[in-house]
């Protein structure tokens, strides 16, 4: 998928299901929201808690999409075996997975009901 991500636009190469499996996705509530003020455009630095894996931090380009009231509370899947890293001025310990559209821009993915911080996600 491009960066459009709309339907129709070219599938990536294959991965085995090893590859997949290798990838550790939990479900984390959204603890805490402050502006990131480091970042070029307009983010915010989410504190999740992820459960027995621990508050982690991550910077997100969804201000567009979200006040920050609507996050706090709410459930996010995330990659929490990336190595951290500097994601515009912020340390960033985790990915939020979202799916991204031309016509919508960047949508949360979260489970349907609430499950337990640190659920597992495959």
């Amino acid at each position: 998928m491009n960066a459009g991500g709309e339907a129709g636009d070219a599938l990536k190469g294959l991965v085995n299901f090893d590859d997949f499996t290798r990838l550790d996705l939990r479900v984390g509530t959204v603890a805490k929201v402050e502006p990131n003020h480091d970042a070029c455009h307009p983010a915010y630095i989410l504190t999740i808690d992820l459960g027995e894996v621990g508050n982690r931090k991550s910077s997100v380009q969804v201000t567009g999409r979200y006040a920050s009231e609507e996050l706090l509370g709410r459930q996010v899947v995330c990659v929490v075996n990336f190595p951290a890293k500097r994601v515009a001025g912020a340390k960033s310990e985790v990915l939020v997975l979202a799916a991204v559209s031309a016509s919508e821009g960047v949508v949360l993915l979260g489970p349907d009901d609430r499950v337990p911080n640190g659920a597992s996600v495959g």
